[in-house]
Parts: structure tokens; sequence; C-alpha cells
């Protein structure tokens, strides 16, 4: 692939839909393109931020860890940018991010991915209500589980009063 369809296929990406077809050939031109087989790691908790991604192409699981193991945080696929957050932040990776099937995807430097926010305001807004929609989106997801936790503590201390008194629970 060329950088003239690389250009064309960041046109789509909807962060990059407002950048004029010069600087979607400088983007591509400075990026370059990857691939990742099913199971690969694409960036791996604890790493260096150093780079954000755009998946071209197939699907990639973004993996949570607890004590009792890994769980799938989310699955996303063609266009999404990932990796940003690290990149913005300047912090070590948050999640690890595996390919669930073949994946094709253009990796951006950091220091290209920070210049193209700098100079592009309509990018930098784009991103930033992007990140607002998941922090509201984590915070719901929080808050449901936190009523969740709560209930099954009342029930548990309903079962134990119950235990203790003899009463069925």
């Amino acid at each position: 692939m060329d950088v003239f369809q690389e250009a064309e296929m960041l046109r789509k990406v909807p962060f990059f839909g407002g950048l004029d077809p010069p600087k979607l050939k400088l983007l591509a031109f400075t990026s370059r393109a990857v691939r990742f087989g099913p199971g690969e790691a694409l960036m791996t908790r604890g790493e260096a931020s150093d780079s954000a991604y755009v998946i071209i192409e197939g699907e990639v699981e973004i993996v949570g860890e607890t004590p009792a193991g890994e769980f799938v945080v989310a699955v996303v696929g063609k266009n999404a940018l990932i990796g940003e957050m690290g990149v913005i932040t300047n912090a070590p990776r948050g999640t690890t991010v595996r390919a669930k099937v073949p994946v094709r995807a253009l990796r951006i430097a950091d220091h290209v991915f920070l210049r193209l926010l700098t100079e592009n305001p309509d990018c930098a807004l784009h991103v930033m209500r992007d990140l607002s929609g998941r922090v509201n989106t984590g915070n719901a997801r929080l808050a449901e589980a936190l009523r969740d936790v709560e209930a099954l503590q009342a029930r548990l201390r309903t079962a134990e009063q119950g235990a203790r008194t003899g009463a069925p629970s």
C-alpha cells in the first residue's frame, strides 16, 4: 500500500476526517503500516506509550487485569484510534491491546501524534470528545457495578442474619 492509499484510508477515520489532503499524506508518510496476527499484542500494559494506532482492518481486544486474571474491556475495529491516552498523558500503557483476528494498523509515533493535535484544533477536539465519552461510559459502568455490589452485600447481610436467628433467608 502506498502513501496515497494510506492517506485515503485515514480520511475515512473520523478523527482525521477534517484534515486536508496534504496533511493526510504527510501523516501517512510519517506513520508505519503494521500487521498483527490473532493474539499478538499491539501494546502491553506498563510499557512506554510511544505511539498511537489506527485500526485499518480487523478487530482488537482491550484487555484489563485483576488478581483473578484477564478480562476483555472492549473490542474495537476498523477506524478506531487506540493508544492515544497514554501518548497524551505521557504515562505507561494502562491496558494490553491484542489482535482478536488478523489486524492491519497504522502506527503513529508519539511526537507525530502530539504535533497533529497541537496543529489541528479540530483533531484535538475530536480526541477530547472521544476520551470524555469513554470516561462517561466507564463511570456509568462503575456506578452500575457498585450498585450490584451493594445489593449483593445487602443480600449477604440478610442471609447472615437469617442464619443467626434460624429464620429462612
